[in-house]
């Protein structure tokens, strides 16, 4: 039998990728097409008194300028934004007045108002991409500035962004027991209290945003081709705001550049170029440069949270209260990142009870949207800083205080106090495994060779768990043909390897060899349905919907290979990729199967192929886990942060592709370093201007400020799936700005630095040990 699952092999569509030869968005081109720009305002609030479009109008090759009144004209509907989290295992959340959390419709061009500097006022269609562009900068719009603020800490004695809102809040909601909660910390010895900022960042996946628009007059249809999270999760809306059926849109993604989160969403500039398409009948393009998707991209991250940790003598967990308050930008497009981080708050530990305030707020800054891991690193990062924190004022060793707490195999299935039950894990385990590796015993002996020079060296430890769930049903078909197999799924890769780690598994349940599989995606003429790649839950619902789609075509196979062998369907089995007659030699491999199923003279109920596909709905969560440890060496004199080692070790259940979840893991660990250290979207206190506008103002890291990673599997089965996956893809993220925070804060302790706000740049540390130093 083919074994591919738990082999490193190389990625099938690395050739392809790496030689120029992929097809992303802007790589599609079709005859006629003209192109987009769109003109985007200058201010952060404003509201738009009069838009003069006249000379651009009669500029050459212009072909159409569109506002939102145009847009309104049309009766075509606005964006549906649905922000609330709506998975099973999702908190609920209420709005202040104990209501539906606060939705907001936005128009792809606005009507009178604009939220947020960069949001696109008009679209002007041309010949050329660069008539298209000058078109735009001669339009004249007049501005009634009003007052803007980008921060959560501000939001709610700011100006008003809606009118139907009070102080911009729009959730606020309570979760857990308080009375319990009280009375635990009434009890307590000790009470450790921490306040953290999990500072916003902006996705930059390597491909911009681009879209292509066709529309077919004829039949009422239109086509995009546009990289995004998922093919039919973005036909279903478009379809709805283009005014027609589902069945007459066709979404076609392509290949992904990355997306992290932040492509999962319908922007506004699709449905323009659709409409720009049908009013002109032709081809419409719009592509973005860097600067707009640093304005207009969704961002992650920007979460506030005030924890406070009861302790008793000894140092166990009593209780945990807290608040986290999230910045929504000027449009609720997701709660999720609140939501899902709050679900795991208490993190892999036995804290009983707990509470939580959670809020949300609008600002005038782009909206935030789930960014890789989803509101999950924010929560770990809060918990970690006040273990960490509660170690050194109480006077307890970081790392037992933590295996102290950590909850126990024979705990599990463990419902923590949001509701979330862990189903599997070994996190002491993990713990011991990561300080093994990271050679942790002899951390000191480093840190007096590193110190007799000057420099400070720290190490800092994060055991962490997160959740894996998202939407419940994923679809797929498999085809078994006389030269090979064709899996189509309603997933969509944007870097992760699907068209590999999917192959490995069709290959696996069906015992053929991996290079005669075929995995479509991207297409809705492929796929039937499916909600996308989010939430890490690809392999989990796509590899599932794979192998339960797998044997109903050996249930089929079984049936046709004893018509073929002339035996009775009792006395068929499989093994191998191949149906035997028990107990003889007589067989049949599937891709000779597949040749007799074209056979004309078959009985009617044996036609039609070797072919199955299915939904799967699945709503229970899984739960990778594990430990991070990192360690950092920090110049005193210049405030200069070098990450020198870095341990991950962590469950993601089985393993399909070891090759593909380390380059999952290493992506994982650069995305959380980037925000620890270098990452963040700055905005003007009074103006909520954006700072950042390219690379030569945001940060990113290289290749050049890592270390070699350390990566080591820890395999517990999850029990919610035949695969036994839990998640790789996020895991690399979620503890590495806590783990690499606590290493700078342990480097400069004795130096009296107690705590650091990420990003912690050269200037941020050096400010640090001299305000240290002077208080």
């Amino acid at each position: 039998m083919s074994k591919s699952i738990g082999q490193p092999i190389v990625r099938n569509e690395d050739l392809r990728l790496i030689t120029g030869t992929g097809e992303f968005s802007d790589d599609r081109n079709q005859d006629g097409q003209a192109y987009a720009a769109m003109l985007r305002s200058p201010h952060a609030h404003a509201i738009i008194e009069n838009i003069d479009r006249a000379v651009a109008e009669t500029m050459p090759g212009v072909l159409l300028v569109m506002t939102g009144e145009d847009w309104q004209k049309t009766g075509l509907p606005p964006l549906q934004n649905n922000p609330i989290p709506s998975a099973k295992t999702d908190p609920t959340l209420f709005a202040p007045d104990g209501g539906l959390p606060h939705v907001r419709e936005q128009y792809p061009l606005p009507l009178n108002r604009v939220h947020i500097t960069g949001e696109a006022v008009a679209m002007v269609v041309a010949e050329t991409a660069g008539q298209a562009r000058d078109a735009a900068e001669a339009i004249e719009i007049t501005y009634n500035p009003l007052g803007a603020n980008a921060y959560s800490s501000k939001a709610e004695d700011a100006a008003l962004l809606w009118d139907d809102l009070e102080k911009n809040l729009c959730v606020d909601s309570n979760l857990g027991d308080p009375s319990a909660v009280d009375q635990a910390f009434e009890a307590a010895d000790h009470v450790v209290d921490l306040a953290v900022h999990v500072a916003r960042v902006t996705g930059v996946p390597m491909e911009p945003r681009a879209a292509l628009a066709t529309y077919d007059k004829e039949q009422d249809s239109y086509a995009l081709y546009a990289g995004g999270g998922g093919a039919l999760r973005h036909r279903t809306e478009l379809a709805k705001l283009a005014g027609v059926p589902d069945e007459r849109m066709r979404v076609i993604c392509g290949d992904v550049g990355g997306n992290y989160g932040t492509r999962n969403r319908v922007y506004p500039e699709f449905p323009l170029v659709l409409l720009a398409a049908k009013i002109l009948g032709r081809p419409v393009k719009w592509t973005a440069d860097r600067t707009e998707c640093m304005l207009s991209d969704l961002q992650g991250r920007d979460l506030t949270s005030a924890l406070s940790l009861a302790l008793d003598k000894e140092g166990r967990f009593l209780a945990l209260r807290g608040q986290n308050t999230s910045n929504t930008g000027g449009y609720t497009v997701a709660y999720a990142p609140l939501s899902k981080g709050a679900g795991i708050a208490t993190g892999p530990y036995d804290i009983q009870p707990a509470t939580l305030r959670l809020k949300a707020v609008v600002t005038n800054t782009p909206p935030t949207n789930p960014y890789r891991s989803a509101g999950r690193p924010e929560c770990v990062f809060a918990l970690e800083r006040i273990i960490d924190t509660a170690a050194r004022e109480l006077g307890f060793d970081r790392v037992e205080l933590r295996r102290k707490n950590l909850i126990q195999p024979d705990q599990l299935p463990y419902e923590n106090p949001q509701g979330m039950l862990y189903d599997s894990g070994e996190f002491e385990r993990a713990l011991d495994i990561a300080l093994k590796e990271a050679d942790y015993a002899n951390f000191d002996q480093r840190r007096d060779a590193t110190e007799s020079t000057g420099m400070k060296r720290g190490i800092g430890i994060a055991p962490y768990i997160e959740t894996s769930s998202g939407a419940p049903m994923e679809w797929s078909s498999v085809s078994v043909l006389p030269n090979g197999v064709n899996v189509a799924v309603g997933t969509q890769s944007s870097g992760q390897g699907h068209e590999t780690s999917f192959a490995q598994v069709a290959a696996d349940w069906l015992g053929i060899p991996f290079n005669k599989v075929l995995i479509q995606q991207g297409n809705t003429d492929v796929a039937k349905a499916g909600n996308g790649s989010h939430a890490g839950r690809s392999m989990r619902m796509a590899g599932t919907a794979i192998v339960l789609a797998s044997n109903q075509v050996i249930e089929k196979g079984k049936v046709l290979a004893s018509f073929v062998l002339e035996t009775a369907i009792e006395d068929i089995e499989f093994a191998d990729g191949e149906f035997r007659i028990q107990g003889t030699d007589r067989a049949i491999d599937w891709f000779a199967l597949a040749g007799e199923a074209e056979r004309d003279d078959l009985p009617d109920d044996l036609k039609g192929g070797l072919n199955a596909e299915l939904k799967n709905v699945m709503h229970e969560a899984v739960f990778p886990n594990g430990c991070h440890v990192c360690e950092v060496v920090v110049d005193p004199e210049t405030g200069t942060v070098v990450l020198e080692r870095y341990t991950a070790v962590d469950d993601v259940g089985r393993v399909i592709n070891p090759l593909i979840v380390d380059g999952q893991i290493h992506g994982g660990i650069v995305q959380g370093a980037g925000q620890a250290l270098m990452e963040r979207c700055f905005f003007d206190e009074e103006t909520a201007q954006p700072y950042a506008g390219s690379f030569m103002d945001y940060a990113m890291p290289r290749a050049s400020d890592m270390p070699s990673f350390s990566v080591t599997y820890h395999e517990v089965l999850s029990p919610q799936n035949p695969l036994g996956v839990k998640s790789g893809g996020e895991s690399g993220t979620t503890p590495a700005p806590a783990v690499i925070i606590n290493a700078v804060v342990d480097a400069l302790y004795d130096l009296g630095v107690r705590d650091i706000e990420m990003p912690a740049s050269p200037h941020r540390v050096w400010q640090a040990i001299q305000d240290a130093t002077t208080n």
